[in-house]
């Protein structure tokens, strides 16, 4: 016996059972990294009130698309070979909306934000991310705690 198995047949989905990924599991993992990567910009941290430092997140799930046992996909794509590849277990869309200090890196915060978010999901909870937006909501100035009647800035 060499060990090797021959080719499985091809079992529909829904009858051999498949692993389900919930939208408000990837939206969570999401805000968990997105938190963690902004934690790293100690400048625009320390601007942000702490109950606004946890970005709001929202995201879609699709299910991963069938594969035939041709090789392709139930769209007609044509699918890597299983070796050397993780599975995939759907497509996520993922929008995220952050509160940053400023004065600060604007653009790098948010495109650590998306690399991170996209990296860990595609590990750990086997998503591709088809769609990823990083949005800023409100910007916090160390400027913008200061007493009313105070000068506005600008």
């Amino acid at each position: 016996m060499t060990g090797e198995a021959g080719p499985r047949p091809g079992v529909p989905r829904r009858e051999r059972g498949a692993i389900t990924v919930a939208d408000r599991v990837v939206a969570k993992t999401a805000a968990r990294v997105a938190r963690e990567v902004l934690s790293r910009f100690t400048e625009s941290t320390g601007h942000v009130p702490p109950d606004r430092r946890t970005p709001h997140v929202t995201a879609y799930v699709r299910r991963a698309p069938e594969r035939d046992t041709r090789g392709r996909d139930t769209e007609g794509r044509d699918i890597e070979p299983a070796a050397g590849r993780q599975a995939v277990l759907g497509e996520a869309q993922v929008h995220i909306t952050v509160e940053l200090g400023y004065p600060s890196a604007i653009g790098e915060q948010c495109a650590a934000v998306r690399r991170e978010v996209t990296e860990r999901l595609r590990t750990w909870a086997g998503m591709e991310v088809s769609d990823l937006v990083v949005s800023v909501e409100r910007l916090h100035s160390a400027h913008s705690g200061r007493p009313s009647g105070m000068e506005r800035v600008r």
